[in-house]
């Protein structure tokens, strides 16, 4: 999977989500999402995690500075 930029005439590119195989020797790029409404930092996070690259799990991006406590479990 990648995802293709598609130059438009005075208008936004379009974003898509594509996959490629081969059928008889030829190239087939099929479509699998639609892409262009998305904001560009989540497309460029897209692209990066189709790339390969490993992202910081989210514990690890935060820090836990306090925690409070909840008291006895409420029984409904």
């Amino acid at each position: 999977m990648y995802i293709a930029s598609i130059p438009n005439r005075g208008s936004r590119p379009t974003i898509l989500l594509r996959e490629s195989h081969r059928v008889d020797g030829k190239v087939k790029n099929v479509t699998l999402a639609n892409l262009t409404k998305l904001p560009d930092d989540r497309i460029a996070l897209l692209k990066r995690v189709l790339a390969g690259e490993d992202l910081i799990p989210a514990d690890q991006a935060f820090e836990v500075v306090q925690t409070l406590p909840h008291g006895h479990v409420a029984a409904v």
